[in-house]
């Protein structure tokens, strides 16, 4: 097992996933493994010093019921780190199958920061006037509940403080979320 490429080859040609045998750990493992992880996409919004900060973010889940708390991922060398560290309110945005446009322009490294939401429907929060993505399959407005060290990123954690959005499971008008599995949104 000395090919350093995914998947890495055994002596006798047979991939390592097939034999059980694993790779070292490595970014690109785990780019690889967990790009096997169908992702919900959300657009996490932060509001500081009245600029309206957005991203992207898949690497979010349910933490906890009792307080109610969710998780977002934030990459330290992200414009959106200093926002959200910053900022008393937090939202994020649930988006339906139809909306990967938003997902990929709050994903684009290069959009200008004041002009990011002038073509992008939204409504302020209700308690703290964060941008929710209109027409969004839910949305939660969450405060800094905690953060932590997650190597090249911070893990938010964000006790739930509003929720809405979310359609009843009998609702015929009810759209399909959008997720991200192995490259690609769907």
């Amino acid at each position: 097992m000395t090919s350093p490429s995914w998947p890495e080859t055994s002596r006798d040609g047979v991939t390592a996933p097939d034999l059980g045998y694993g790779v070292p750990g490595s970014a690109d493992a785990l780019r690889h493994v967990m790009g096997h992880f169908a992702s919900g996409v959300t657009i996490a919004t932060a509001l500081h010093h009245g600029i309206k900060h957005a991203m992207t973010a898949t690497a979010v889940c349910s933490v906890s019921l009792e307080p109610p708390l969710v998780l977002v991922c934030v990459s330290k060398a992200s414009r959106f780190h200093g926002a959200i560290s910053k900022a008393t309110h937090w939202c994020l945005s649930l988006l339906t199958v139809d909306q990967e446009a938003l997902a990929r322009h709050f994903a684009n490294r290069g959009r200008d920061l004041l002009s990011q939401f002038d073509r992008v429907p939204h409504t302020p929060s209700p308690l703290s006037g964060t941008p929710l993505v209109d027409g969004a399959l839910a949305w939660l407005e969450c405060t800094t509940y905690g953060r932590h060290d997650g190597g090249d990123h911070t893990i938010v954690v964000g006790q739930i403080v509003r929720a809405s959005g979310l359609p009843s499971d009998d609702d015929p008008n009810a759209r399909p979320p959008l997720t991200y599995y192995r490259g690609a949104y769907s």
